[in-house]
């Protein structure tokens, strides 16, 4: 994995409009953090094969797309053994519903986001994905009714 303090603020430049738009040409990314078209795309591609950038991604709006319910799920496992959590995570993994899935500390064990059509699909998803694993002593949810802020792009890291 990489390590955070071998970027150099050039990188972390590149880095953050990229999340701003990932769209973005090289021509126009060099022009914007101040650097010439072939060390930007000499850093891009550098920053590409160590796993520093691991993809690219369109953000969509879930309400037009059709899943306009998200869905916070803490949920707490019976026991904590090799094959209960493996079971749960290889089972959040191939759930299409969960767009993010954490490992928490405190009162619950994991933290879900799932996005869904309505009450009733909510109701599908526990039914016959969280329920059908074992191993899951609680869920706890927490409807999302407006969303504040959501961003993608990092907070910058003064020196």
């Amino acid at each position: 994995m990489p390590d955070s303090h071998s970027l150099d603020e050039t990188d972390r430049k590149i880095i953050r409009a990229l999340q701003e738009n990932g769209r973005m040409t090289n021509l126009n990314l060099a022009a914007k953090i101040n650097l010439s078209p072939s060390p930007c795309l000499r850093r891009l591609k550098l920053l590409e094969q160590r796993g520093v950038i691991s993809g690219y991604t369109v953000n969509i709006d879930a309400e037009m797309y059709g899943l306009p319910v998200t869905v916070m799920v803490r949920i707490r496992l019976d026991s904590h053994n090799e094959e209960v959590v493996g079971n749960f995570e290889s089972h959040m993994n191939a759930a299409p519903e969960v767009l993010e899935c954490y490992v928490m500390t405190g009162l619950s064990d994991y933290l879900l986001r799932v996005v869904v059509k309505d009450l009733k699909d909510y109701e599908r998803f526990v039914r016959q994905r969280l329920h059908l694993i074992g191993g899951v002593a609680s869920i706890d949810t927490s409807f999302v009714y407006g969303v504040v802020k959501r961003t993608h792009v990092f907070p910058e890291i003064e020196n």
